[in-house]
C-alpha cells in the first residue's frame, strides 16, 4: 500500500471522527438532533427543572433554582415568555448570537437540546460580551411539553417542578454544620423561607422593608436579602443603627456586620448591638427561624433597628 493511499486513509478517519464529536470530546446535542427552534414553532414547552451540573438545585450559600418559565417560539423571530405580572405570554426578540447561543427576556442561553418534545437550555451570565465561568453559567433548564408530560411521564409539571431527595439530603448537611457552629456566618445560608419576626409588645413596631444588598436582583431570590425594619418606643436612648444577625434555630441572635462604623470601632458597637439584641430583641419579638424544604437553620437577616425615648 502506498504512502499515499494510507496518508488518504488516515485522514478521513480523523475528519469521520472530529464530525461525530470525537475531537471535542463533548457531543453538541442540539445539533446532532438537527433541530432548530423554527423545528419547534408554536410548541409550549414547561420548564420542569432547573439544576446545576452536579443535579442538585442548591448552592451551599442557600440559592435554589426555581423552575418556572413556560416557553414558546413564534416564528419567524420571536420567543413567547410566561410572565407572572402580566398573567400571559409576553414576546421578546429572539437574537442568535453564534454557535448555539441565544439571546431573548435579557437572558443569554445555549440550546444543549431541541426537539418536538422537550428543551434543554444552559443559562450563561454573559459580561463584556464574554461568558463568566463558574456557577453563574452552570444552569441546565429542561422543558418539556405538556402532552409528554402527561401522556408519556403520566405526571404532572408540579411534581416535575419539586425538589429532589438528593436537594432535601444537601439541605440536611448543610443544616447540620449550622448546629454544630449556631452563630458562624460562613456555615450559615439563605433560608428560602426567611426569618420571621412578630412583635409581642405595643411598644414595637416591625416591618418587612425589603432585601438589603440585593441591587437588581430578581424577586425570585429576593430572600437571599431579608431586612427588617424594627423601631422600639421607650428605649432606653435614642438610637439607629443597621446591622446584620445570624439566627439559629433556637432564635438566638448573633450579631454579624454593622453598617456606618470606622474599624477601630467595630469591637465596642458590636457589644453595644448585641447587648440591646439580648435585652430588647430578644424580649420584645417573637423569632422563628428560617427554614429550608421545612428543615430550620441558621441564617443571615439584616436588621434597621430604631430607638426612641
Amino acid at each position: 500500500m502506498s504512502f499515499k493511499r494510507i496518508f488518504f486513509i488516515l485522514a478521513t478517519i480523523l475528519v469521520t471522527l472530529y464530525a461525530c464529536g470525537g475531537g471535542s470530546g463533548q457531543k453538541n446535542t442540539a445539533t446532532d438532533a438537527g433541530l432548530t427552534f423554527k423545528d419547534v414553532d408554536g410548541i409550549r414547552f414547561y420548564e420542569v427543572k432547573r439544576r446545576f451540573s452536579n443535579g442538585l438545585s442548591f448552592n451551599k450559600d442557600g440559592f435554589m433554582l426555581q423552575p418556572n418559565w413556560i416557553l414558546e417560539f413564534k416564528a419567524p423571530d420571536t420567543m413567547l415568555a410566561y410572565s407572572p405580572e402580566k398573567k400571559g405570554m409576553e414576546a421578546f426578540f429572539l437574537l442568535h448570537d453564534h454557535a448555539k447561543i441565544y439571546n431573548f427576556a435579557r437572558e443569554y442561553f445555549r440550546a444543549k437540546l431541541i426537539t418536538k418534545d422537550s428543551l434543554i437550555l444552559q443559562r450563561l451570565q454573559v459580561e463584556a460580551l464574554v461568558v463568566a465561568k463558574g456557577e453563574v453559567s452552570d444552569v441546565n433548564c429542561t422543558y418539556y411539553t405538556k402532552n409528554y408530560i402527561e401522556k408519556v411521564l403520566k405526571t404532572t409539571v408540579g411534581e416535575l417542578q419539586r425538589p429532589t431527595k438528593a436537594d432535601t439530603a444537601f439541605i440536611k448537611q448543610l443544616a447540620a454544620k449550622t448546629y454544630k457552629h449556631p452563630a458562624n456566618p460562613d456555615t450559615a445560608f439563605a433560608a428560602t423561607e426567611i426569618v420571621d419576626l412578630k412583635p409581642n409588645s405595643k411598644n414595637v413596631s416591625l416591618k418587612l422593608i425589603g432585601y438589603a444588598d440585593s441591587g437588581a436582583h430578581r424577586k425570585s431570590y429576593a430572600y437571599m436579602y431579608p431586612e427588617y425594619r424594627i423601631e422600639i418606643n421607650k428605649s432606653y436612648k435614642e438610637f439607629s443603627y443597621r446591622f446584620s444577625v445570624v439566627v439559629d434555630v433556637k432564635g438566638n441572635l448573633y450579631v454579624n456586620r454593622i453598617q456606618g462604623v470606622l474599624p477601630e470601632d467595630v469591637p465596642h458597637r458590636r457589644k453595644l448591638i448585641q447587648g440591646i439584641a439580648d435585652v430588647y430583641l430578644k424580649n420584645l419579638l417573637h423569632i422563628k427561624p428560617g427554614t429550608t424544604l421545612g428543615i430550620p437553620h441558621s441564617s443571615e437577616i439584616t436588621i434597621s433597628l430604631i430607638g426612641n425615648k
